[in-house]
């Protein structure tokens, strides 16, 4: 991952370090413990604010969905990482994220923080 520095990634290597990796959307939410009747904690993830949908041009770039995309080849296309799909559906006022991709010819947001491949760019 560019721009990260070598002991970070390392740390997702170390089960434990911490529960998601920095790829994940997930990465920054709180971790919550319950505790059981019985006196086992239980882990568990808090529910995860979805950032605010900007208009912002410079924060992102239109994209026409064509016959046959995927929210997954969307994220492999502009991020590298077929796993980065959820930055797109962050971007987008979509429950599912398969509504992105289901009626080609639309037009979605595509977030240009992170890894953007710079030879992508669609207008």
């Amino acid at each position: 991952m560019a721009g990260t520095e070598p002991y970070e990634n390392a740390l997702d290597a170390i089960p434990g370090a911490h529960p998601y990796p920095r790829s994940s959307r997930y990465h920054d939410a709180e971790i919550g413990v319950h505790r059981q009747p019985d006196g086992t904690e239980v882990r568990y993830t808090k529910s995860r604010l979805l950032p605010p949908i900007t208009d912002d041009p410079e924060e992102t770039q239109p994209h026409t969905v064509s016959t046959g995309e995927r929210p997954d080849l969307l994220g492999r296309r502009y991020f590298g990482d077929p796993g980065q799909w959820w930055q797109i559906a962050d971007a987008n006022p979509v429950l599912d994220p398969r509504e992105l991709t289901a009626e080609p010819g639309s037009e979605i947001e595509i977030p240009l923080a992170g890894n953007f491949p710079q030879g992508e760019r669609r207008v």
